[in-house]
């Protein structure tokens, strides 16, 4: 999509009645639902007795990424490189993943219980909380947002409703959600490739990446990498003090270093909107899934060769 991006960005910003924003926009709506549909409330309802491991998942995700990069964005977000900090930020701000934080969980041996109620109660809690923490910083840095009380109504729209309508029919379409998670699987995939189309194509029109540079990606990474140890290990020493049993530590360590990229292109259509740069911002989001998921699938299949 990226090379798709470069090449052949016309398709972007064509603003016709039919446009693809607005494909997006719907298809955004309908992985949400769909989401929703394969959520089980029973199971959520059960696993709410274990809440010292939820907390410490939650607050992981949401306080201790974002006071960590917070510092790093306030000092450097001023400088040619904004919109990669500002990226960073959003980075830091976003939910923890779904589906590869259960897989991952499930290899390793983990408490996939836990983690399927933390992946969801993250993805709710972000709807909320990653536009707050954003509003925060687009308010004091470079770039501008538009009122916050509008993203969220729009948010509520596009993600809380479709979810908590997909919860509702839950018991009524469990059985077909779960025959054609492929489709679900292969629709999920379709829809972040055309956001992230989008978001690159925009940015390549407006020449933002001619300021991004091979070293400019080295640094990228090797933050992305520092961050994710980081979080690891300071949630591996918080489960210690607490006496976690090894399953709720990896559950918790899995579950609250991780980020989703899903949420992220689709909160990026929504959030940053109109801006410039997007595919920019986007950039150390995608960095830092593709090394979350290489790391955290050699841990796993390491752990998961253990007996516990």
């Amino acid at each position: 999509m990226i090379v798709a991006a470069k090449y052949f960005p016309g398709p972007a910003s064509f603003e016709g009645p039919v446009n693809l924003q607005t494909i997006a926009d719907i298809g955004v709506t309908m992985v949400f639902l769909f989401y929703g549909l394969k959520l089980n409330l029973r199971t959520l309802k059960n696993d709410l007795k274990n809440w010292r491991l939820h907390l410490v998942v939650q607050i992981s995700t949401f306080l201790l990424f974002p006071f960590i990069v917070l510092p790093l964005f306030l000092v450097f977000s001023e400088g040619e490189n904004n919109f990669i900090w500002l990226g960073a930020f959003f980075l830091a701000s976003l939910p923890s993943t779904v589906s590869s934080s259960v897989v991952m969980v499930s290899i390793a041996k983990g408490n996939v219980t836990s983690a399927i109620f933390n992946a969801s109660l993250s993805s709710l809690l972000g709807i909320f909380l990653t536009p707050l923490w954003m509003g925060f910083v687009l308010a004091t840095g470079p770039a501008q947002l538009t009122e916050l009380s509008g993203i969220i109504v729009k948010l509520f729209i596009q993600v809380l409703l479709p979810v908590s309508t997909g919860l509702i029919l839950n018991r009524y379409f469990s059985r077909f959600t779960e025959k054609k998670s492929p489709f679900f699987k292969v629709f999920d995939q379709s829809v972040i490739l055309l956001i992230v189309y989008i978001s690159f194509s925009q940015s390549f029109i407006n020449d933002y990446f001619n300021s991004i540079n091979s070293g400019d990606l080295l640094l990228i990474a090797t933050l992305c990498l520092a961050l994710f140890f980081t979080i690891y290990y300071s949630i591996g020493i918080i489960c210690r003090k607490l006496k976690f049993n090894i399953k709720d530590t990896i559950s918790a360590q899995f579950s609250g270093s991780k980020k989703s990229l899903v949420h992220g292109t689709v909160m990026s259509g929504v959030l940053f909107k109109g801006m410039a740069g997007v595919g920019v911002i986007l950039l150390p989001l995608m960095i830092y899934h593709a090394l979350q998921l290489i790391i955290v699938g050699f841990i796993a299949n390491k752990k998961g060769e253990k007996s516990y």
